[in-house]
Formats: structure tokens, C-alpha cells, sequence
């Protein structure tokens, strides 16, 4: 099979093992949970796009929704679509929230076994309203703060959280989101990014280039 542009060979052994990806769009997303009595809003390279207005390719979407709310966004996704749990690679069919893999926050969604992947679900952890960071639960905030909506009418995570989110891994990809973000944040959005940072990950290459932290930045 010949190589897709900017396929590595780490996509062509994922696409190997699991199979292909053919992500919803925003639209699609949007028509399919809409009205859903859930909140979700779009993490991940969807959200760099929306806060910076820079487009580029997507291999997947990411949606992210509280976990209590699972067995609303299963009776919304089963009728036509398979959900499944995904904890490090292992899948399981996720007909009942019971069913969920023990410690799996995350769910891909297809419309049948012969279909690509067409959306990836993150279950993220909450206190009622209060937004808690997957990576560390001492990174916490209400969810009007840790969201915003764009243009499009859509929700999104926040940039620097998004940021956040990437600095564990830092990939070439991660880097280029910091270039783009890093510029267009606002101090107190800098600031919480770089207070993340100096708790969950002190010492991070990113600091130097986040800047150092000054007297009366924002708590993470």
C-alpha cells in the first residue's frame, strides 16, 4: 500500500492492528449530539484549530464529555453506531456502561466491524461542574473556564489546557501546537499553562520557551 502523506510508521502499524480512521466531521459531530442533555465540547488538534484559526489535516476527532454522563452519550451513539473502551490498546464492545473497561477513559466509535474508526471519545473526570485535568487531579477549574466557544458555536477545551494535555509526550506534531498557541495566549492563560507545568511536569523543556514564572500568576 503506498505511504500517505505524513504517514509514519508508527500510523501504518496503528492502522495494521486496528484498522483505518475516517473521522466525523465538526458538522457531523455536531448534528449526531446535538441536544444530547450532555455537555461535550472538542479536545485536542480540533480545538488548536478553533483558538488559533490555523487549519490543517486531522487523522481523528476527539470529544470529550463528564463521565457521569456515559449512559446518556450510550443510549444517544448505540442504535447506530458500536462504542467500544479502550484502556492501552485493549477494546471491548461497550453495549452498557457497565461494561466499560476498568480504568478506561476513552472510547472509539464505529459504525459497524467493517467500518474505519470515525470518532474518539474521552470520558473525563469531574466534581459537578467543576472541570478536573485527566493527566492530574490537582488541576481543576469550572468547566465555563476551562472551555470556550468559537465562531462555529461549538465548545472547546482551552488552548493552554490543550497544551497541557500534549506536554506529556511533546511530540514534533505537540511542539508545532505550542509555536502557533504560545503567541496568541493571554498572560493569564500563559500563566496557567506555565503553573501546570511547574507542578505535573517541573523542569519540562516548554518552560523556557512558556516563559519564567512571575509574582501573581495564575494558579493551575
Amino acid at each position: 500500500m503506498p505511504r500517505l502523506p505524513g504517514e509514519t510508521d508508527e500510523d501504518r502499524d496503528f492502522y495494521r492492528w486496528y484498522g483505518e480512521w475516517a473521522p466525523f466531521s465538526l458538522a457531523q459531530v455536531a448534528e449526531l449530539l446535538q441536544g444530547i442533555g450532555a455537555r461535550w465540547w472538542i479536545v485536542g488538534g480540533w480545538a488548536v484549530d478553533a483558538f488559533t484559526g490555523v487549519t490543517r489535516d486531522h487523522e481523528d476527532i476527539d470529544v470529550a464529555f463528564f463521565r457521569a454522563d456515559l449512559p446518556i452519550v450510550l443510549e444517544r451513539l448505540s442504535p447506530d453506531l458500536c462504542v467500544w473502551s479502550n484502556l492501552n490498546g485493549t477494546l471491548r464492545p461497550l453495549r452498557k456502561p457497565e461494561n466499560l473497561i476498568e480504568g478506561s477513559r476513552q472510547l472509539w466509535v464505529r459504525r459497524n466491524a467493517q467500518s474505519p474508526w470515525c470518532m474518539d471519545l474521552a470520558m473525563t473526570p469531574h466534581d459537578g461542574d467543576t472541570w478536573i485535568a485527566p493527566r492530574d487531579d490537582r488541576i481543576r477549574m469550572p468547566f465555563e473556564d476551562a472551555t470556550f466557544v468559537a465562531a462555529d458555536g461549538l465548545r472547546y477545551l482551552r488552548p493552554e489546557l490543550v497544551l497541557f494535555m500534549k506536554a506529556l509526550f511533546a511530540r514534533p506534531k505537540d511542539d508545532r501546537d505550542l509555536e502557533v498557541i504560545l503567541p496568541r495566549l493571554d498572560t493569564a492563560a500563559r500563566a496557567r499553562l506555565r503553573a501546570s507545568l511547574d507542578l505535573v511536569h517541573p523542569g519540562h523543556r516548554w518552560l523556557t520557551t512558556v516563559g519564567p514564572s512571575a509574582p501573581g500568576d495564575a494558579e493551575p
